[in-house]
């Protein structure tokens, strides 16, 4: 003897789910219209994982750098506006701009809280899949280094076999950073700022100056008549205190996974990621605190 169907629970206040939406007067119809999902392409997005192995743990790894491309994405998108609003004399923008990029590093610093629940059998058992393939090869986080000041010849190589990227990457490296713009900013206003540091082969790696300690220092020394360069220089250190730890944790992480193994790029993994910790963005902004 079969039981019957029981009926729905009601909602809160008595009504039937059903009745709910329907009082709503949601749209559920979707055959001719624009949903949700064809909106942001979630086909596409939601298809993109292709695991190598069978190890149940890849899909993790796989999420977890496709959803921090895709944050890295917003950080070139928000970046990149920046740099060209400071260029501009136009802060109020750059500022809003520059203050999501450090809240996008923090998400990516969060995401590394999700990967480090990888142990290091769960990885061993996917590691042979990847090949060469490492986020070392990253020409989004490449970008961001670029805007950031932080200039490598050495990074191009991993792009010179697809042009068009390769193309992206030099545009990134040949661009003045979000820093020389700020100094270039600061000199604009009539502060002195040295012209070895205004105009310059901005491929070169940035060489940090007490003449520009100086210049900052004019600008702290006198926050309510620099207001907005002020603020400037907090966002930038704002920005480079966020993506410190942003390598902090990706270090941690990946000692915490693999220890002192070699990356599958072919660097010497966590050694690599130590010597990388001690790169500064923006020295003056930090100097100028010893000197106040």
């Amino acid at each position: 003897m079969s039981m019957p169907t029981p009926d729905p629970l009601p909602a809160a206040g008595g009504a039937r789910p059903e009745d709910v939406v329907r009082e709503e007067r949601a749209k559920l119809d979707f055959s001719r219209d624009m949903a949700y999902g064809d909106y942001l392409h979630l086909d596409e997005v939601l298809n993109a994982q292709h695991p190598r192995s069978p190890a149940h743990d890849e899909m993790l790894f796989i999420i977890q750098h496709q959803t921090s491309e895709l944050w890295m994405k917003l950080m070139l998108h928000e970046l990149q506006a920046a740099v060209a609003h400071v260029a501009q004399d136009r802060l109020q923008p750059a500022f809003k701009m520059l203050a999501r990029v450090s809240r996008i590093m923090e998400q990516l610093v969060h995401a590394w809280d999700v990967l480090a629940t990888m142990t290091p059998p769960e990885y061993s058992a996917m590691r042979s899949h990847l090949g060469s393939s490492s986020g070392f090869q990253s020409w989004q986080y490449r970008c961001i280094e670029f805007g950031l000041g932080n200039k490598n010849a050495a990074m191009l190589e991993p792009h010179r076999h697809r042009p068009a990227r390769l193309a992206q990457v030099q545009a990134a490296y040949a661009a003045p950073s979000l820093y020389d713009e700020s100094l270039r900013l600061l000199a604009r206003r009539g502060i002195a700022v040295p012209a070895s540091h205004v105009e310059r082969d901005w491929t070169l790696p940035y060489e940090a100056s007490d003449a520009v300690v100086a210049a900052w220092l004019q600008v702290y020394r006198d926050p309510a008549q620099h207001w907005d360069l002020y603020q400037l220089g907090e966002e930038l250190a704002d920005l480079e205190d966020a993506f410190r730890l942003w390598r902090f944790r990706h270090v941690t992480t990946v000692e915490r996974i693999i220890g002192f193994k070699r990356g599958t790029g072919g660097t010497s993994g966590v050694g690599y990621l130590r010597k990388m910790l001690d790169v500064v963005l923006f020295p003056e902004i930090w100097k100028l605190r010893t000197d106040l």
